[in-house]
């Protein structure tokens, strides 16, 4: 189940509900029992080990915008 991290913003409080999708945007009530919260961005590392094969290369091209616009 997804996790969405909040704030809320009459005392400040972080944290977190695990919730289904479909509820990502309902309200929340943080811990404290304040209705005044917000929903934050959050961001997902996913890391892992490649199954095997050749080592993966980073793409060609590279530079700030994929190339040629860079002097």
């Amino acid at each position: 189940m997804p996790r969405y991290d909040f704030r809320c913003r009459s005392c400040g409080a972080t944290f977190e509900l695990r919730r289904p999708m479909a509820q990502a945007n309902d309200p929340a009530v943080c811990p404290q029992g304040h209705q005044d919260t917000v929903k934050l961005l959050s961001t997902v590392a996913v890391t892992g080990a490649s199954s095997g094969g050749a080592p993966q290369q980073a793409p060609s091209g590279g530079g700030c915008c994929g190339g040629g616009c860079c002097g």
